[in-house]
């Protein structure tokens, strides 16, 4: 007689043994084995020993019990502790909490993009997990057509209803591409405020051209006015981007961009570089600040009191690489300085070709009347 095993006898042999043991299906077709029965030989049993194990013996319930055991406990720590750590970076995505008219249009755009792939996806795997089980070799019950090839009800769904989706994409985009450009003034009953945006390397200097006053990596707007931005750069390529406030457009060297945002709320948001631009391309962001009419007012006049001015001089000594500037404000600024940017980087007129044609023009000769 062989010694019964205990249920100690079947954990070690399931951490420690189970390499060694002899796993043995009964005989027959493929579809009627019963894998429910185990056979196996334990190191710690007499030599030559073996324990038959099925759903019916003690040893076998006893670990089917710890199984359901182990997975309630990591189900409870799956969805009691990873979901929730994963659901709280939701409330972290500034795309998704928008502070303008603006950025909540695009929130709106980007959540009807996810509903359409969602409900073209969802439904894909779900079939695909349905055709499996019930198509699977065991299911003597499911139709079997091996010549079958062609249904028109399957081709009308397969090709109606990607059309439908493309259409209302195609209608959608149209819409909100001239809804959402960048370049179209907001319509509102105020004057707006103008911001002139020049990336440095590697930080934000922005010029109010209306109040002679700028700052560097801290933008200070009103609420519900519109802000006209004009963008270029005074280096490589960098791209201008609030999440909070709206869309992203390029910063280049020798172009002049453009911007409309709106702030509907106060408060803080930040704003970065989405465009890598080198070194110190990491550090480069700045806050934009939303206050209430009178607070803006309040601020440009105290800006125009800082002790600091942005003269040329000064300009070239901002310009030169540094990460990670501090906020300044600036008293006054030297006139003609975003456009004096943006014409550094432009090409002169190339004269040549036009001199060359003239010659060629005057060499040829008239003809007689």
């Amino acid at each position: 007689m062989s010694a019964a095993p205990t249920d100690s006898t079947f954990s070690r042999l399931s951490v420690v043994a189970c390499p060694a043991a002899n796993m043995r299906l009964r005989g027959g077709p493929p579809h009627q084995r019963d894998v429910n029965v185990l056979t196996y030989r334990a190191p710690s049993l007499r030599a030559g020993a073996q324990t038959k194990l099925t759903p019916r013996s003690p040893l076998w319930r006893s670990a089917a019990r710890r199984g359901t055991k182990f997975h309630a406990w990591a189900n409870r720590v799956i969805f009691g502790a990873v979901l929730p750590l994963a659901l709280s970076g939701c409330s972290q995505i500034d795309l998704l909490a928008p502070k303008g008219d603006i950025a909540a249009q695009e929130r709106t755009l980007i959540l009807i993009a996810l509903g359409i792939m969602l409900a073209v996806v969802i439904p894909v795997i779900a079939l695909t997990l349905a055709f499996a089980w019930r198509y699977r070799a065991s299911n003597t019950k499911a139709t079997y057509a091996p010549k079958w090839s062609h249904s028109f009800a399957i081709e009308g769904v397969v090709w109606s209803i990607p059309c439908v989706i493309v259409v209302f994409l195609a209608v959608l985009i149209w819409r909100t591409t001239h809804a959402l450009d960048p370049y179209k003034p907001l319509g509102a009953n105020v004057a707006p405020v103008r911001v002139e945006v020049v990336a440095l390397n590697w930080k934000w200097l922005f010029v109010y051209p209306d109040y002679g006053v700028a700052t560097v990596n801290q933008l200070a707007i009103p609420t519900n006015t519109p802000i006209d931005f004009r963008i270029t750069s005074d280096s490589v390529m960098n791209a201008f981007f609030i999440p909070q406030l709206g869309s992203q457009i390029y910063a280049m060297a020798g172009m002049t961009t453009q911007l409309h945002l709106i702030a509907d709320t106060p408060g803080t948001y930040p704003g970065l570089s989405s465009a890598f631009s080198g070194p110190g391309f990491s550090d480069m962001h700045f806050e934009a600040v939303a206050m209430p009419r009178n607070r803006f007012d309040a601020w440009v006049e105290q800006a125009r009191h800082a002790p600091a001015t942005l003269d040329r001089a000064t300009f070239v000594s901002l310009k030169r690489p540094s990460t990670a500037t501090q906020p300044a404000t600036y008293a006054g600024v030297a006139p003609g300085l975003f456009e004096s940017v943006v014409a550094e980087y432009m090409a002169e007129p190339d004269h040549t070709h036009q001199h060359a044609a003239s010659m060629q023009h005057a060499m040829v000769p008239r003809s007689n009347d």
